[in-house]
């Protein structure tokens, strides 16, 4: 796994460090219940089947799409093998969902998985049977009001079941002029026998290629062109094919190798080390439960004034006029940039004293990916940090000093309960080398959701930044710039936490709200602040307040499950296994 080049570059522009909560309103979300003719097909695991990994590919699979092409329209797939279409005009005349295709009878597969959809483009689509079948649809144009059923022109057995997690379409340039090509991602869990501490289970991705044939009057022939398998331990958060196919990005705890292209072992490279030879830190620093403290060598003759130091809440850049800088990226955690300050120091380093805005948690590196500084720990920390590590040196077996407690057993912890040996890290690979190019470090970026956006772009993907949520567009045209900070939810990260019950997640297109949903029939909506109509004041601090941001909650009329959670930019789609409910959330 390649070690971390990049960091996420937030736009300061669309933080609002002012923001207090959300009020909760009382205003009722107009809901439409719509029933179903026929059952969602949701697809149990087995007994065998109960890992971690089984539960997050298809235990919390998402069974309603929204098609990102055409505005309020959703489509799912029910126990008949239909797949149903439901376009929303108006919301007082609600019809039943159409059918826009129906499958033909699965056959028999004893690891059978729930039926999946991908919507390639705005007149193609992607189908799995859950059986091992994929499909590629011509769907002509969904949403121009017609029932044209949908037609199948590539239909083959890749040989395990699996679910599709991306796809898209594009014709081919240059020699290949014309030629349609259609790229899926496909996902699906295989027994490892050379597992035997983990689930015993690998995780696997294939990336196919599907093109019709060149030749004139073949244009309906589609045929397989590549095949690409990935190897993991862990279910990605975030997997998308880039445009035209160049490129794949990858968000997991866990990293990813290329193990096959078209059946053939890929050559896996010599790991590289971490440094070619021994060069001395340009920097070192500590920190205590308040501050951290940076000493920075600087060249001879450097005076004040040559010095460049730009500092805010969460981002450091240090450097000298006239040249790049010697310090720059995020920082592990956001700091005081007021109660902050630098010195020189005897005309040979800079020393850079930075407030913690957080008291007590513990930074495990300064700037995020950079390797080039170094900690040093002082003999008060390295007597507590020893002193908190004793029990676990301790030849009794329970070092606890409560003795009412009993001692932890290692074999009885599940593969839920151990910390991930690699760090959550967020990769682009490049198409042609199958090597990638950019990875950040996630850290503590917890994954939240995916949301498509803008249908000519990536899927957009939701991060956790200290107590919110920051949406990211992938721009891998732009290797400088990959991923761009597109949109801010105030303190959502912080709320989504505390659902306990929490399913999905999701937030309009325009970024007007988020919403969550629980298991189980509550939905939550978070809207972005808007103006008042009076001014407010705060009585606390005496300051008028001149916008709000409300939460609203929304109960449906059902016991079932909830299996499926979308939001366009003015409604909420919720689908249990018997009804699809329609809530009415903007009029814009």
């Amino acid at each position: 796994m390649a070690a971390s080049n990049y960091s996420l570059k937030v736009n300061r522009e669309l933080l609002d460090l002012n923001f207090e909560s959300y009020r909760l309103s009382l205003d009722a979300i107009p809901t439409y219940n719509i029933e179903l003719d026929a059952a969602v097909e949701e697809v149990q695991l087995k007994d065998t089947h109960y890992t971690l990994e089984h539960m997050r590919a298809f235990g919390m699979y998402n069974y309603l799409h929204r098609d990102p092409w055409y505005e309020d329209s959703v489509l799912f797939v029910d126990c008949k093998g239909r797949v149903l279409n439901l376009t929303v005009t108006l919301d007082t005349a609600l019809g039943k969902p159409r059918e826009v295709y129906r499958m033909a009878e699965p056959g028999q597969c004893q690891d059978r998985l729930c039926a999946s959809l991908s919507l390639t483009s705005a007149t193609w689509a992607a189908l799995s049977d859950g059986g091992g079948r994929l499909q590629l649809l011509r769907t002509g144009k969904r949403g121009d009001g017609a029932h044209a059923k949908w037609e199948p022109l590539f239909t083959e057995d890749m040989g395990q079941p699996f679910t599709i997690l991306h796809s898209v379409s594009h014709v081919q340039p240059g020699v290949q002029a014309g030629v349609h090509t259609v790229e899926v991602l496909l996902l699906h869990l295989q027994k490892d026998p050379q597992d035997s501490k983990g689930s015993g289970y690998s995780v696997c991705l294939e990336w196919v290629t599907v093109a019709n044939a060149a030749g004139p009057g073949e244009e309906r022939k589609y045929a397989v062109r590549k095949r690409r398998v990935l190897r993991g331990k862990s279910v990605p958060h975030y997997a998308a094919v880039a445009p035209q196919g160049k490129g794949l990005m990858l968000a997991s705890d866990k990293p990813f190798i290329f193990t096959h292209v078209d059946g053939i072992p890929v050559e896996q490279p010599e790991p590289e080390p971490m440094e070619v030879e021994k060069t001395d830190p340009i920097y070192f620093w500590q920190q205590t439960e308040e501050d951290v403290t940076v000493c920075v060598r600087m060249p001879e003759g450097v005076t004040r004034d040559d010095v460049q130091f730009q500092l805010t809440a969460d981002h450091l850049s240090l450097g000298l006029q006239g040249f790049p800088p010697l310090l720059e990226g995020q920082l592990y955690a956001s700091v005081d940039p007021d109660a902050s300050a630098w010195v020189f120091k005897d005309q040979k380093s800079l020393e850079l004293m930075l407030q913690k805005r957080s008291e007590g948690p513990v930074w495990p590196e300064l700037v995020m990916g950079d390797r080039r500084g170094e900690f040093v720990m002082s003999d008060e920390q390295a007597a507590l940090l020893h002193e908190r590590l004793t029990h676990l040196t301790s030849e009794d077996l329970n070092g606890n000093p409560d003795k009412d407690k009993p001692p932890c057993n290692s074999q009885e912890l599940e593969d839920c309960d151990g910390f991930p040996e690699d760090s959550s890290s967020l990769t682009h690979f490049d198409g042609e080398t199958l090597r990638p190019t950019q990875v950040v470090n996630l850290g503590s970026h917890q994954f939240l959701f995916t949301v498509d956006v803008d249908p000519a772009e990536m899927p957009c993907l939701c991060l956790r930044h200290d107590v919110d949520a920051l949406v990211w567009q992938p721009r891998p045209d732009r290797p400088g710039h990959m991923w761009e900070h597109v949109a801010t939810f105030n303190a959502l990260g912080y709320v989504q936490a505390s659902k306990r019950d929490r399913k999905f997640a999701t937030c309009a297109p325009d970024f007007s709200f988020a919403s969550l949903c629980e298991c189980l029939r509550r939905c939550f909506l978070y809207r972005q602040p808007s103006p008042l109509e009076t001014q407010l004041v705060n009585r606390k601090q005496g300051r008028q307040v001149g916008q709000v941001a409300k939460q609203q909650v929304a109960s449906l009329d059902s016991d079932r499950p909830i299996l499926g959670f979308r939001a366009s930019s003015e409604r909420l789609f919720v689908l249990t296994a018997s009804n699809l409910f329609v809530l009415k959330v903007n009029n814009n």
